[in-house]
């Protein structure tokens, strides 16, 4: 009896360890691409592990990529997945150049990814995009997705934080150390939080986009502030 108990229990320990080693989510870089593929280079993190929680990560990373590669209104992509997108980029610059034989530049798009941060508590990807259909200068635009590390599902950035308003003045400082020329803000006395928030090892990152605040020639703004600064306002702090 005593011999069965113990095996109960070493099968309990050796259960729990392995339901806990298989919920632990990794990431790797793969590179997507299709036949007859010239002018879309992609290489971004996959989540592993969790069925879930990675398909739930995976699926949201994949429907922006879909949203940006798509030529005119992002809303109206027919695209189911990322290499469909690929193809229809192709595609899009194969009819251009069908219809304007003069035009001699041809279209690019490249599309990298990593993992800013991880814990148990919260995952942070950044997604570059530069992307160029022709025009005076390609586009260069970044997004920053945060999902719970739980459920793979997003986090909207006013979820960040359980006082978005003493966040907000605490950014506002740092804004205005990171920016010298306020001149070249459209409104430099209005203060706005980025679209782009995330977590980084050294601290909660805010970058502004090109034209977000400010003209094209400023280019992107991006500042760090501390965890020990906002900690007591983030909804999900820094630790494992």
């Amino acid at each position: 009896m005593l011999n069965n108990k113990y095996f109960f229990l070493i099968c309990s320990f050796v259960l729990f360890f392995s339901c806990k080693e298989d919920s632990i989510l990794t990431f790797s870089e793969v590179n997507i691409t299709t036949d007859n593929n010239t002018l879309v280079e992609v290489n971004i993190p996959k989540a592993f592990g969790d069925s879930t929680i990675s398909n739930n990560i995976n699926s949201q990373i994949s429907k922006v990529i879909i949203s940006r590669l798509n030529i005119g209104d992002s809303e109206t992509s027919s695209s189911k997945s990322i290499e469909e997108s690929i193809t229809t980029f192709n595609n899009e610059y194969m009819s251009f150049v069908s219809d304007f034989p003069e035009s001699a530049q041809p279209w690019e798009a490249q599309i990298d990814g990593e993992v800013m941060f991880q814990s148990e508590k919260i995952i942070s990807i950044s997604l570059t995009f530069y992307i160029n259909t022709g025009g005076a200068h390609g586009t260069l635009q970044i997004s920053f997705l945060n999902f719970n590390a739980l459920t793979g599902k997003p986090i909207e950035n006013k979820d960040l934080f359980n006082n978005l308003e003493a966040f907000k003045s605490i950014a506002k400082t740092h804004f205005e150390n990171a920016v010298e020329d306020k001149n070249t803000l459209f409104e430099p006395d209005n203060f706005i939080l980025p679209a782009n928030i995330g977590y980084t090892e050294g601290g909660i990152i805010l970058l502004y986009n090109v034209y977000e605040i400010a003209p094209y020639s400023t280019g992107t703004i991006e500042f760090t502030i501390p965890y020990e600064e906002v900690d007591s306002v983030l909804v999900l702090d820094s630790s494992s």
